[in-house]
């Protein structure tokens, strides 16, 4: 019996591909150059790859891509055109242009290290230090820090936070390429006390999320041309309820979050452990991220 069950196992092992069993994120931080196909999104914000992405220039007129070393300024020409874009917007605003964090790797997918989405070329990471200088030496891009725009107890914006910050994210969130738009709560509490009605098409794009103090994540629609691209669901009209976002979703960040209940009062067990995207390996992944990350 013992042996029956060894040789099933090794046969159940040997019909499952080798490189699906290898962790995904390896496989995909391996490359340091895309595919040649053409742009293409596959999976999900955080279950996915890319075909075809392309680099942000390390330097522009009015950006600089930042921790070069990462090599994680690949994106879908879609976002590259994007960001271009947004850092010409920040001019009009009085800033320089854009410090820009990470994108994607090469070819999307799980990366080895931090974000658990950045894997269709879809996502990008706008610091909110206003640049000084847009020449940067590779060195200074690695040591340099950005700017948190909240207080220690999360709950609302500090001296960091600046009219133009506004301006920049409503800019940001005006974009019809846009999804939706992470920033730290403290940063959507303060948005919707001085909100107005004429802002809701932009500002229910702004969605409160952990972690997003020294930059904000910029998320984009599916390209049309990307019939294996998954938009988020839900999606930021449900959340928002046709509003505006500053509604008991929001609230849940102060009442719940900020100021979880104590231990006794809660009803609900704890969730389950969810995989990191670090665990997963090929066959976690559509179908079409084996061919992305085996071709040339």
């Amino acid at each position: 019996m013992i042996r029956a069950l060894a040789l099933a196992t090794a046969f159940a092992a040997a019909a499952v591909p080798v490189a699906a069993q290898d962790l995904a994120n390896q496989l995909f931080g391996a490359h340091a150059m895309p595919s040649l196909a053409r742009p293409q999104a596959y999976g999900s914000y955080a279950r996915g790859c890319a075909d075809g992405l392309v680099a942000l220039p390390e330097s522009g007129p009015t950006w600089q891509a930042m921790r070069l070393s990462r090599n994680r300024n690949w994106g879908h020409p879609e976002m590259i055109a994007y960001v271009q874009d947004l850092s010409r917007a920040a001019v009009q605003i009085g800033w320089r242009g854009l410090y820009v964090g990470d994108i994607s790797q090469p070819r999307g997918g799980p990366m080895t290290s931090g974000h658990a989405s950045h894997q269709m070329g879809l996502d990008a990471d706008i610091w909110m230090l206003p640049p000084t200088r847009l020449d940067l030496s590779r060195s200074e891009r690695e040591n340099l820090s950005s700017i948190s725009v909240r207080t220690e107890d999360q709950r609302n914006v500090n001296s960091n936070w600046t009219a133009q910050h506004h301006a920049l994210l409503r800019a940001a969130a005006s974009d019809p390429r846009v999804d939706r738009i992470f920033v730290a709560a403290a940063v959507k509490i303060e948005m919707c006390r001085t909100a107005t009605p004429a802002d809701t098409p932009w500002l229910q794009r702004i969605r409160p999320a952990v972690g997003h103090n020294f930059h904000f994540h910029v998320r984009l629609r599916c390209p049309s041309d990307s019939r294996h691209c998954e938009t988020q669901t839900p999606t930021v009209a449900e959340l928002s309820n046709g509003g505006n976002g500053c509604d008991d979703t929001l609230m849940w960040w102060v009442t719940d979050f900020l100021s979880p209940p104590p231990r006794t009062e809660r009803t609900e067990p704890p969730a389950p452990r969810r995989r990191h995207p670090r665990e997963f390996t090929l066959g976690d992944l559509p179908s079409q991220c084996t061919g992305v990350v085996r071709s040339e």
